[in-house]
Order: C-alpha cells, then sequence, then structure tokens
C-alpha cells in the first residue's frame, strides 16, 4: 500500500491517526494557522515549509516520521485503455475509399487541414486512430489526426517549407488507410512559430525576434460571449503579445461560475465521459486561438492546475489524461502561435508524481509536429528545468528576482519566464495586492537580468471579473510602464537584455560594450558616478521608468561621469554607444 509523503496532502495526514499524531507532537500549533485551515489539499511538505521556513527541521522531521504510514486515500481509480483495432471497418469497406478534401490555398507557416469524411459507428474518438505521413523534398513529417464528429476526420499541418509535400495516410479503419495527395504550399512572410534562440531568448520561426510581455487571465475562454469579446477588445488596445489561459475551468476565490462548456462530454447521471470530447468546448476554444492570432498574441495554454475540485478534472485517470493530451496535441498543434505549460503550480497535483509529468510531457512532444515551447509552472517547488522536453523555465517568484534569475539562467541554460511575480491589485491576498510600482520594479529587475515577466491584474470587483482570472477590461496603472520598458529593451542593438556586471546596490542589463543600462529600483540617489565601460564612448539617459520619460545629457563622455539624478525611485541611467 502506498505511504503518506512530502506530496501527500495535508488532509491526508491529519486523516491518518499514527500521521495527526505526529504533527502534534512536532508541530503542535499547526492547525491554528488560518493557512492550514485553509489550504489542507495543498503537499504537507510545502505547506510546512511555508509556516515554517526553510531551515526549520521540523519539516524534514515530519515527513520523515509520516514515510511509514500507509496513506488513507483510496487510491485513484484507473480505466484500461482502449486501443484501436483493424477489425473497425469490414473487410468488405474499400480500402482509402474516404472522400478527401484539400484546402484551396496554403502559405508556408500556416495551418492547413487535410480533412477525411469516413464512418462514424461505435465511438470514433477512441475506436479509429488516423494519421498521416508528410514528405517534401527529403523532409518526412508524421502528422495524427483526430475525430471531429459526424464522420469527419481532420490531419492538421503546419508546413515549414514551401514546395508539393505529398501524404499518405495511415489508419485502423480501412476507409481512412491509404489516402494519398499532394498539398502545393506558397511560400509566405508569415513568422510562424516562436522557439529558442541564443540560449536564453525567443524568436520567429523567419528570424524575427520576440520579446515576450505576457500577462495572465487563467479562464477567460469559460466565460461568457460577451465578456470573451470584452477581453478580445481590451487585448487589441494592449501591449501584450502572450497570454496565459487554461484549458480547464478553474474553481478558486472569484471564480464562482461554471462555464457552458467542457473538455469531456457529461453521461446522464452527470459524470464525465472521458472517451468522449465535446466538441462544442473545442470548437469554440479553436475560435478564440485563431482572434489571438489575429492580434498577434502567443496562447500559452496550461494544460492541468490543481483549482478544479469541484468538477474532478484534476484527478481523472491516467489514462484519461494521456488521451486528452494526445487529443489536445492533434487538435492545436498546427497553430504556430500555441505555446504549452504542462501545469499552472504542478507541485499542487498532489496526485501526478514527477513521473506522471515526465510521460505527459513526452507524450505531447510526441504527437506534436511542430515542436512548439514547453514548460511546467510551480508553487513552491520550482521544477528542474533540465529535463530534456522543458524548453524554458516558466517560474512563480516574488522576490531577489534580479540574483534569482542570474541563478537560473547559470544552473539550466535555459531562457527564463517569471510567469508570476504577483499582481497589481487590491485584493485581500497578498498575491493580489501588489502596487503598479512594485510590478513595475519586478519586471525591470527581471528584464536586466536576462529574463522575462508576465503582468496580471488582480483589482476587486463585486461581480468577480478580475482580469487574472476573467479577462474583461483593465485598470492598472503598469501596463503603459511594461510597454515602456519594452521599447527600452527592443532600441538594444540586438533587440534584446543580457546581464552585465552589476552594483552591489544597482542591476546592470543590457549589451557588453555597446547598451547598458543601470536600474536603482526604489533606491532614489541624487547622483551616480558612473564608470562607463573601458574602450566605450557613451551617450548617456536618464531614464524615469515610471514617468517614463528618457532625459539625454549633453555631449559623449567615457571615463567616469557624475550623472545628477531627480532623487526619485525607479530611475535609470543608459549608457549607449556613440556612433
Amino acid at each position: 500500500m502506498p505511504t503518506l509523503n512530502a506530496r501527500s496532502p495535508l488532509s491526508a495526514v491529519l486523516d491518518a491517526p499514527d500521521a495527526k499524531a505526529v504533527l502534534d507532537e512536532l508541530v503542535p500549533d499547526l492547525m491554528d494557522s488560518p493557512i492550514a485551515r485553509s489550504l489542507v489539499a495543498f503537499p504537507t511538505g510545502s505547506l510546512l515549509t511555508l509556516m515554517l521556513g526553510d531551515d526549520d527541521p521540523r519539516v524534514d522531521a515530519v515527513i520523515d516520521r509520516v514515510g511509514d504510514i500507509e496513506d488513507p486515500r483510496p487510491a485513484r481509480r484507473e480505466e484500461t485503455a482502449i486501443v484501436p483495432v483493424a477489425g473497425y471497418e469490414a473487410e468488405s469497406v474499400a480500402r482509402a475509399s474516404a472522400v478527401l478534401t484539400l484546402p484551396p490555398r496554403v502559405r508556408r507557416l500556416e495551418l492547413a487541414e487535410v480533412v477525411l469524411d469516413g464512418p462514424s459507428h461505435g465511438n470514433p474518438f477512441v475506436d479509429v486512430d488516423v494519421w498521416a505521413t508528410f514528405t517534401s523534398a527529403g523532409q518526412s513529417i508524421r502528422v495524427g489526426g483526430f475525430y471531429d464528429g459526424d464522420g469527419r476526420y481532420v490531419i492538421r499541418f503546419l508546413p515549414r517549407s514551401a514546395g508539393a509535400w505529398e501524404f499518405v495516410t495511415s489508419s485502423n479503419a480501412r476507409s481512412l488507410d491509404g489516402v494519398a495527395g499532394v498539398i502545393d504550399v506558397e511560400d509566405s512572410d508569415l513568422r510562424g512559430p516562436v522557439g529558442v534562440v541564443d540560449e536564453f531568448h525567443f524568436e520567429y520561426a523567419n528570424g524575427t525576434p520576440f520579446l515576450p510581455l505576457g500577462t495572465t487571465a487563467y479562464v477567460w475562454n469559460h466565460q461568457s460571449e460577451a465578456l470573451q469579446q470584452q477581453t478580445l477588445d481590451t487585448l487589441r488596445g494592449a501591449p501584450f503579445n502572450k497570454i496565459r489561459m487554461c484549458v480547464f475551468p478553474k474553481d478558486m476565490i472569484y471564480n464562482s461560475n461554471d462555464p457552458d462548456h467542457y473538455v469531456w462530454e457529461r453521461r446522464p447521471d452527470g459524470s464525465w465521459d472521458t472517451t468522449r470530447f465535446d466538441l462544442e468546448y473545442w470548437r469554440h476554444l479553436e475560435d478564440l486561438l485563431r482572434q489571438l492570432g489575429e492580434l498577434g498574441i502567443q496562447a500559452d495554454l496550461i494544460i492541468f492546475h490543481p483549482y478544479d475540485e469541484r468538477w474532478s478534472l484534476s484527478n481523472q485517470s491516467s489514462t484519461a489524461d494521456d488521451r486528452y493530451v494526445r487529443y489536445l496535441a492533434r487538435r492545436l498543434s498546427a497553430f504556430p502561435h500555441v505555446w504549452w505549460s504542462m501545469a499552472n503550480e504542478y507541485d499542487l497535483l498532489v496526485n501526478k508524481s514527477l513521473e506522471d509529468w515526465d510521460r505527459l510531457a513526452n507524450l505531447l512532444r510526441e504527437e506534436d509536429h511542430v515542436g512548439h515551447l514547453i514548460s511546467i509552472h510551480n508553487w513552491m517547488e520550482i521544477w528542474d528545468a533540465s529535463s530534456e522536453w522543458v524548453t524554458h523555465c516558466s517560474i512563480q517568484h516574488g522576490e531577489d528576482l534580479a540574483k534569482s534569475v542570474d541563478k537560473w539562467r547559470r544552473t539550466w541554460r535555459k531562457p527564463v519566464l517569471v510567469d508570476e511575480t504577483g499582481y497589481e491589485g487590491d485584493l485581500d491576498q497578498g498575491w493580489g495586492s501588489l502596487t503598479g510600482e512594485d510590478l513595475v520594479r519586478r519586471f525591470w529587475e527581471v528584464s536586466l537580468r536576462g529574463g522575462y515577466a508576465s503582468h496580471g491584474e488582480t483589482f476587486y470587483r463585486a461581480d468577480e471579473q478580475i482580469w487574472w482570472s476573467k479577462g474583461g477590461v483593465l485598470r492598472g496603472d503598469s501596463i503603459s510602464r511594461l510597454k515602456f520598458l519594452q521599447r527600452i529593451a527592443s532600441e538594444s542593438p540586438t533587440g534584446r537584455l543580457d546581464p552585465l556586471p552589476s552594483d552591489w546596490d544597482a542591476t546592470w542589463g543590457g549589451i557588453a560594450g555597446q547598451y547598458c543600462i543601470i536600474y536603482f529600483g526604489d533606491h532614489r540617489p541624487v547622483f551616480r558616478d558612473v564608470a562607463i565601460p573601458a574602450g566605450m564612448t557613451a551617450e548617456i539617459d536618464v531614464i524615469d521608468t515610471w514617468l517614463m520619460t528618457v532625459t539625454t545629457l549633453p555631449g559623449v563622455h567615457s571615463g567616469t561621469v557624475r550623472v545628477d539624478l531627480p532623487a526619485r525611485p525607479y530611475v535609470a541611467i543608459r549608457l549607449r554607444a556613440s556612433a
């Protein structure tokens, strides 16, 4: 029988009398804490660390003592995987007899659909498998297809090169097997998907730099049509080029509504039929993705998260998890502007092990013929991003950001996105009541160390329409300042920033010998003696990052220069190599 461990929820430890006795002995005041009372579904080890501190020996003592005690929770109910069999269609059905429809025009780096009209008996979601092998100029790509209802099978393909792409299908359904065709792909100037470049940064497939300025609206796609449209209208006028959003709905404070549709269909008794997908849900999600693409916004799709206990979606069987990830990848991978986030706060999903995450991520990578960016986001336990499938770090962290980003870059040699630094707002939660000034300060610290941060906004509304979760409208002061930061970063010779050797009390970033920014954060010096790097002759700007002003000093400078400053916080000095 499984035993308790650091990832077991506190509720399980409390339900086991012997384990509760350990808590009573070693941390007798634990249940007096409002944190413990409200977060009993969270992992015991992380909660103890949160309440007692990283260095308190009682954390390890409790985990060690309860490690021999049986976990009282019932085992997660598993289901047998359904394997498509060769006899789905009778021998009398002619091979490759399905009606084929090809797109009238296909451009390089644009989604193309191959559609087959075939059988619909039984349950084609699980009874039928279909895929196609595309070949062109020595390239060969296998692309899985999906069932879209009413006998319609779709294979979506994102061609990366122009020319003739021949294909042939394979399937356990005779009518879908061996269908052949050719797609003539025109050249285009489309940017295509975003990938990693130079270890720490991003660019589009066509070589255009991508400088992320992301926001978070977790379940805006699960709201009313009017609110979704309002969100899109807001994004149209905002500077963001990436949005974090969930596939599953969310049950948390300020999230009390049920969506109209879900990933799965429901059975008559209200339970989920994890062998059938709700096509209205998926078609609607695709429509929103298309609209984000038209706005030039990357959709960072969060595949799992812990805040759906009302619907038990975070505790579905591993078979259902695999089926869902496979369908998701086959249905959405050909969208060029999709990113994958395996989870939001993965360490709160206590029913999934580290091995589960590796299995699911590798399945996703196997089914994603485009090779989109993949990350996984933490609550307290930052994922070891040395995992082969992780393309970039997606981290929740709020303090000591400059030093932390330095450490993560050195450790993993991958791009660092601090996707949750806290939110500008006025909620009754520490994470949701930052000032605009503090959020902007965090962005500057992350950016000057060569990382990227994501925006979020949490101003209270009685109707629960809070941007961080449901989208709608933006009210904060940070947005224009973040756009200003993006402008300053894009003006560097490479269009991005990298860390530079810093002073003990100020953060340096930019491009060595060419473009240097010295940021003072919430300090407010009246002047600074700046040692311009050897061999550099510079023009000097004083930047007020909050007032969004740039004041250029007369002349060009070298050596050590005293720069007068306005004795206000959030000021920076910029050195630009003179021509």
